[in-house]
């Protein structure tokens, strides 16, 4: 993201830029993960453009936040494993982009809230849904409800990110630990990490019985692969496994 004028703020043209990222990354299949990050030192995403907002009618307003929505649950919905790595600040919108991916990297000084009460608003792009599932359900009310920010330290200590990296002085630290998450997912079998995701993030939302049911059916779906045969291969002739996503 590299909105420099903005603080990466979701504006209509940068969503639009995004929904067409996205679009693209979807059915690409030699892309393995994607990482999201910032190209503007001190921000990873300030939020809604709240300047471009108040331009805007009620009516506009509500199209554009189901729109923002949208956005979030398409990045949430890519097949790929998503990593959200967080060098500065990441408020309300920003923070939603990264709970809408799978893992998230911060910085130990990075600052992340979902601030829209402090704004007479309340998150509307998954926020009220995500963060509870992320860090339960009375730590999101308490985030929410008092539109606190918190450091890098404090999101991993409440679960929100994955981990905590002490800034370096290039100030990509958090992009660092997530290219060296990326580079250690690379190399596993692609069907096998995408049906897993899907089997988790579907299986999360339904009762244990179901749950089980849908990791059965992503399970069938990996079986007839020809990574599954070079696994069981590779670990039969004592090498390492080079899986193509077939």
């Amino acid at each position: 993201m590299n909105r420099p004028h903005a603080k990466n703020s979701l504006g209509n043209v940068f969503v639009n830029e995004l929904f067409r990222a996205l679009e693209s990354l979807r059915y690409d299949d030699k892309v393995r993960v994607v990482l999201f990050k910032s190209q503007v030192k001190g921000v990873f995403c300030a939020g809604a453009d709240l300047k471009e907002r108040a331009q805007m009618s009620d009516t506009e307003v509500g199209h554009f936040v189901h729109r923002l929505r949208s956005l979030m649950d398409e990045i949430a919905a890519l097949p790929m494993p998503t990593i959200a790595a967080i060098e500065g600040y990441a408020l309300g919108g920003g923070l939603e982009l990264a709970l809408a991916c799978d893992l998230r990297v911060a910085a130990s000084s990075a600052k992340m809230g979902l601030i829209e009460t402090t704004r007479g608003l309340l998150p509307g792009a998954g926020g009220t849904q995500r963060l509870p599932r992320c860090i339960g359900i009375g730590l999101a009310k308490e985030l929410i409800f008092t539109g606190r920010q918190i450091d890098g330290q404090q999101a991993f200590s409440m679960g929100l990110v994955n981990h905590a990296v002490p800034q370096n002085e290039q100030e990509d630290a958090a992009y660092q630990k997530a290219l060296a998450l990326a580079k250690e997912i690379v190399p596993r079998a692609p069907i096998a990490v995408k049906m897993g995701k899907l089997a988790i993030n579907r299986g999360i939302e339904v009762d244990i019985a179901s749950g089980m049911a849908i990791e059965g059916m992503c399970y069938a779906q990996n079986i007839p692969t020809r990574d599954r045969q070079e696994g069981m291969a590779a670990f039969k002739e004592k090498r390492p496994p080079h899986f193509i996503g077939e």
